[in-house]
């Protein structure tokens, strides 16, 4: 069974991807997402490798919604290809952190490697 994520894109970038020059779609993680966009254990704690680099959740599709969020919107299903998750880094080569409800994370980004349109609008 195939695994599908989706999303919500302004039309500018619907377009990109649409005519073929948008190849990337870059989410940023936050905690309220982390489980959408990570692999985590049953308690909720996101997986890495051993390397300490954070593992992507598996989509095999992405559909990419747009408009305004009533009725019919406008929607293409597009075939990933990959996802990798960097976490981003100061001029230091230092981990940027943020705070939210009292905990520190990290500040962190998954690029979705977009391959063929499999649904147009």
């Amino acid at each position: 069974m195939s695994k599908n994520l989706t999303l919500s894109i302004k039309q500018e970038f619907f377009d990109k991807i649409l005519a073929g020059t948008k190849k990337i779609e870059s989410r940023e993680i936050r905690p309220n997402s982390n489980t959408k966009y990570c692999e985590v254990d049953k308690d909720g704690y996101i997986l890495t490798y051993e390397d300490d680099s954070i593992i992507p959740r598996h989509y095999d599709t992405i559909t990419f919604l747009t408009g305004a969020y009533t009725g019919t919107r406008p929607r293409m299903v597009v075939e990933v290809k990959g996802a990798e998750i960097f976490e981003v880094e100061d001029e230091n080569g230092d981990l940027i952190t943020y705070e939210h409800e009292g905990e520190t994370y990290n500040t962190a980004f998954i690029d979705y490697h977009l391959g063929e349109i499999l649904e147009k609008p």
